[in-house]
């Protein structure tokens, strides 16, 4: 946390459940200034009653307009890019929208970053862009190799780019969690498919992961967390134990199982006690002064259906209750 003082962050869309609270860690260090970037004025008013400090800015913009980040990048040291079009369903039926925000807007990011002179970019990623089935997380694998390749394009410039790479979060905004709260009221939970698993982490566990690969990274790594496992029957049974279940069959982009390191990407993924790398393909990476490492063994594949860390009932109620 010590690289953090004296220092100007940035989050692009940073009134989303991981914005606010990647603003109150941040806060809690000696940080010279946070700049919450995003486009909807009523949640930074909101935002801006809930945290009251002087060192936050508020910014209203989009990343698909590369001027206002010039502007706003002005001065800044570190950026998190955690704007995005992130609901499957709305990029479905709205490709054009998800490109531009998830792609162009990347590109953008990067971009205004180096021309600005801004010393570290973290982009949030998802599971869903490694071997993406739905345009989202197409849109999310092309924005991660914008991301990693920028550090081609930074020259004699000082930026360098990562990518953090995470499964579902418990409790954001739009997740299963609220909508099974929810429907539990009916007496009935709708889950796709009783086979269907998932990775599960908590916001707090995302934000120290970002905060942390903020000091790790050297530029061009994708970070992985090591994060367990649940079926969604289990987290039925855990918010409704009482209720009844339907099944509805998956829906339009939806997979059975997520995975975050494909084998093809395995062959290059170091392995460290609480999280994986997955190195970029760069001339130039491997030297000495890079990260210790252990390469994956052959046929490796970090899926939650095959995962040996697991939540069970139990541990998922106190995931949800915290």
């Amino acid at each position: 946390m010590k690289i953090f003082s004296g220092k100007t962050v940035l989050i692009t869309g940073g009134t989303g459940s991981f914005g606010k609270k990647f603003t109150h860690k941040i806060l809690e260090t000696s940080v010279k200034k946070v700049i919450i970037f995003s486009r909807d004025e009523l949640k930074q008013y909101e935002m801006k009653q809930e945290f009251q400090d002087d060192r936050i800015r508020f910014f209203i913009g989009d990343v698909r307009d590369k001027e206002r980040l010039y502007r706003a990048f002005d001065g800044v040291d570190y950026v998190v890019h955690a704007a995005a079009m992130k609901h499957v369903d709305a990029c479905e039926y709205n490709p054009f929208e998800a490109v531009k925000t998830n792609i162009h807007g990347a590109q953008n990011i990067i971009e205004a970053a180096i021309d600005r002179g801004v010393a570290k970019v973290v982009a949030l990623s998802t599971d869903k862009a490694a071997a993406p089935v739905n345009l989202y997380g197409a849109t999310k694998l092309a924005s991660d190799k914008l991301f990693v390749a920028g550090n081609s394009y930074v020259g004699d410039k000082k930026t360098c780019f990562a990518v953090v790479r995470y499964g579902n979060v418990v409790g954001s905004r739009g997740s299963v969690v609220p909508f099974f709260r929810k429907m539990k009221e009916t007496g009935r939970l709708p889950i796709t498919d009783e086979r269907m698993t998932r990775f599960w982490i908590t916001l707090d566990q995302g934000v120290q992961f970002v905060l942390d690969s903020f000091a790790r990274m050297q530029g061009g790594e994708i970070f992985v967390p090591k994060i367990p496992s649940m079926k969604i029957t289990d987290l039925a049974k855990a918010i409704g134990p009482d209720c009844e279940i339907d099944f509805v069959g998956i829906r339009p982009g939806e997979k059975l199982h997520e995975v975050m390191i494909t084998e093809d990407d395995a062959r290059r993924t170091i392995e460290h006690d609480n999280y994986f790398i997955i190195q970029p393909e760069f001339p130039w990476w491997q030297t000495p002064e890079r990260h210790e490492h252990q390469l994956l063994k052959d046929g490796f594949k970090y899926s939650s259906d095959t995962n040996d860390d697991w939540l069970d009932i139990q541990g998922l109620q106190m995931l949800i209750s915290e």
